[in-house]
């Protein structure tokens, strides 16, 4: 394959690609994101992600040759940059130089697995999200559902702290909370809402044998009244200590942990 070089930063397709770096707007316009790392744009392609474009600078070709080569076979179009132009694409203080434009994978809600789901409700923080994925991924949930105004999946922090899990784990959009639930619902899921509430269900004595989805709110404020509503039951964490709530990452693990803890739900292999 031709390699083309890049010496300005100045240059037109750096600069577009630069943008999906910052702009959320862009990455949804374009259905597209960044990706930064030699490890990270490694995996994308380990992963079956589409790499579009591969950028790397010439200090990463002499550092990192054997991540290049596989990158090199899945790319669609490769470009080698200065060193001085790379620092473009870089949103982090020490960039190891390799960057991949990747194409976002679309998802339609009918291919949800029958099988344990997060759901998460106006998730803001991208280093939760990212966590949260990163331990859905290695738990062995079937999905996660990023409901009403969460942050952006594809953001680079998320990206960075999901370790490679947006890759791999199947996520999917809803505009709201309840409409995840009246869907899971028909399809025979049993929903709980995530709350800190004494009156609630202990997650410790709750039934997981059936496909569920698990709601948890926002960083601030939990799950709105209307996807609590929306949820069959309500569910919480117990507590010795004084806090009265927790992280939503560390909530969210928590409630996974113990709905996987089981292992699948009926019907399930």
């Amino acid at each position: 394959m031709q390699e083309l070089f890049i010496s300005s930063r100045k240059n037109e397709t750096l600069k577009a690609a630069a943008k999906l770096l910052t702009s959320s707007e862009v990455r949804r316009e374009q259905g597209a994101y960044l990706a930064e790392g030699a490890r990270l744009c490694r995996d994308a392609a380990r992963s079956g992600v589409s790499i579009k474009t591969l950028f790397y600078t010439e200090s990463a070709g002499k550092k990192y040759p054997e991540y290049l080569g596989e990158l090199r076979e899945t790319a669609e179009t490769v470009y080698r940059l200065a060193d001085h132009a790379g620092e473009l694409l870089s949103g982090t203080k020490s960039t190891q130089g390799i960057f991949c434009v990747c194409a976002v994978k679309k998802r339609k809600t009918e291919e949800i697995p029958r099988n344990h789901c997060l759901a998460l409700e106006n998730i803001q923080d991208p280093g939760n999200l990212g966590t949260v994925l990163r331990t859905a991924e290695a738990l062995g949930l079937g999905s996660v559902l990023l409901c009403g105004e969460c942050c952006d999946l594809y953001a680079p922090k998320v990206l960075r702290a999901s370790m490679g899990a947006v890759f791999r784990l199947p996520v999917f959009f809803f505009p709201a909370l309840s409409d995840a639930a009246a869907l899971l619902s028909a399809r025979g899921f049993q929903s709980f809402a995530a709350v800190p509430d004494n009156g609630a269900i202990p997650v410790t004595k709750a039934e997981f044998s059936h496909p569920t989805l698990m709601a948890v709110g926002n960083e601030g404020n939990g799950l709105s009244r209307e996807a609590i509503e929306a949820c069959r039951e309500k569910i919480t964490i117990p507590m010795l200590g004084r806090a009265e709530s927790l992280n939503a990452a560390a909530s969210a693990s928590i409630l996974m942990w113990e709905m996987m803890r089981g292992g699948m739900p009926d019907g399930m292999a």
